[in-house]
């Protein structure tokens, strides 16, 4: 810190020097020039002084693919699902066999959502 305080009166009297030799015609470009250079010198310890306390960044977390699949096979079997269990339960089966459909077609889609799942788990 020491000798960044000492290049900031090194630039100061620079610029005290240049305005001298120069005179007042040149005072307000003298002067934005400094105060440039401290402003970049103010960037660059704010940045050390971030760096030094900011944590790890974690990696972003992006979604799988695997995700997009499961969601898809989930909406599929609903939209497939649903509108059967509806088809059904309005047709002229008996009460045994509707609720037998209704089963076998639930267990199926129920077993191929699983079966994607822990196969993927696996592979």
């Amino acid at each position: 810190m020491a000798r960044s305080s000492s290049s900031s009166g090194d630039e100061l009297r620079a610029s005290l020097a240049a305005r001298r030799d120069l005179g007042p015609d040149y005072e307000d470009s003298l002067v934005e020039g400094f105060l440039e250079k401290m402003d970049q010198e103010i960037d660059r310890r704010v940045d050390e002084r971030l760096a030094t306390r900011a944590p790890a960044k974690a990696p972003a977390v992006s979604p799988s693919v695997d995700a997009g699949q499961r969601l898809s096979l989930a909406i599929v079997s609903l939209v497939a699902g649903v509108p059967a269990t509806i088809g059904i339960t309005y047709s002229d089966l008996g009460e045994s066999l509707l609720a037998f459909i209704l089963v076998l077609l639930w267990a199926g889609i129920i077993a191929v959502n699983m079966s994607f799942v822990l196969g993927r788990r696996r592979g």
